[in-house]
């Protein structure tokens, strides 16, 4: 099954999400926001007093789960509330997407009929001939370069915030509230994450963007890296990845991406036993669409492209 449609203001409350329902907490989603915040303070306050190999490590792990904490908040966790889920998960500890644009353009990416669309998959990483057309050669050879997962990882980080600021210009340059409102809540989050960690754990801005937000993002880039391929049949497309338990709990099991997008709706820790229950279904209605883990995958793509850069299906807008 797929999502519907985002509707047109995503910082609104839908109809449907108003009621006792709405409010109705799950409780292992709240305890994993919890530590993860914990885990993100006391490393912030601690900066000083751990070695850089050590900041490192966990600023990028503490921004990496943080990702995927934000992606089951657009799927109902730990609230079906939209407006509680912001306050909960909407802080942009990697700094350069904002949380009401990531609901509307992951919603949209769940319309499984229109997956990897270069026009209408928010998420895709195919490009047509006249979008190519359209770049500059630096452009280019960086797009070249994110075919490989060790690109996608050294450039994606800044290719995205590249993008995501001038989208940020051209929005609130276009006097247009439903583009605006999402910013005002980005920028107040970054605002009083940077408090904290420039202003009261004094770590440089520099430091905090390379050894947490930088390195954060990479890491959530290892999944979407492979996540899906260009096919005719929609139940393709999607991949399973058996992740070990570091990388599965990074994910939060979205390395099981068909059955993600099969019953997106399924709470995080509840899909590695249900892809037990439903394997062999699952690989015969995505085609055999698989990896042993993300060991297999860089060994085959770390420095190979996986795809072709343009969709196979889509010559022209």
């Amino acid at each position: 099954m797929s999502a519907q449609p985002q509707t047109a203001e995503p910082w609104r409350e839908n109809k449907g999400e108003i009621g006792r329902h709405a409010y109705e907490a799950d409780i292992p989603t709240l305890l994993l926001a919890a530590g993860i915040y914990t885990a993100f303070f006391l490393t912030t306050w601690h900066y000083k007093d751990l070695p850089w190999w050590a900041v490192l490590g966990l600023g990028a792990t503490i921004v990496c789960l943080h990702g995927s904490l934000q992606h089951e908040a657009v799927h109902g966790y730990p609230f079906k509330s939209r407006r509680l889920n912001r306050w909960v998960t909407g802080w942009s500890l990697w700094l350069w997407i904002p949380y009401d644009v990531y609901v509307k353009t992951h919603t949209r990416h769940h319309i499984d009929q229109d997956l990897t669309d270069p026009f209408l998959d928010p998420e895709s990483n195919y490009l047509t001939e006249e979008q190519w057309a359209q770049m500059s050669g630096p452009h280019r050879a960086v797009r070249q370069a994110m075919r490989t997962l060790g690109g996608r990882m050294l450039l994606g980080p800044g290719y995205y915030t590249l993008a995501s600021i001038r989208q940020a210009m051209r929005d609130l340059g276009s006097g247009d509230r439903y583009r605006i409102v999402p910013w005002a809540w980005h920028f107040f989050t970054v605002a009083i994450i940077l408090y904290w960690v420039i202003g009261v754990c004094n770590i440089p801005f520099w430091a905090y963007v390379l050894c947490f937000a930088y390195p954060g993002t990479s890491m959530a880039l290892v999944r979407s890296y492979a996540e899906h391929r260009a096919a005719p049949d929609e139940k393709t497309r999607s991949i399973i990845c058996e992740a070990g338990a570091f990388w599965g709990f990074m994910f939060l099991y979205n390395n099981l991406h068909a059955l993600h997008h099969a019953e997106p709706a399924l709470a995080w820790y509840k899909r590695p036993a249900r892809y037990r229950q439903l394997k062999s279904k699952l690989l015969a209605e995505n085609g055999g669409y698989f990896m042993p883990g993300y060991g297999a995958l860089a060994r085959a793509y770390l420095l190979r492209p996986k795809e072709p850069i343009f969709h196979p299906y889509k010559k022209a807008s």
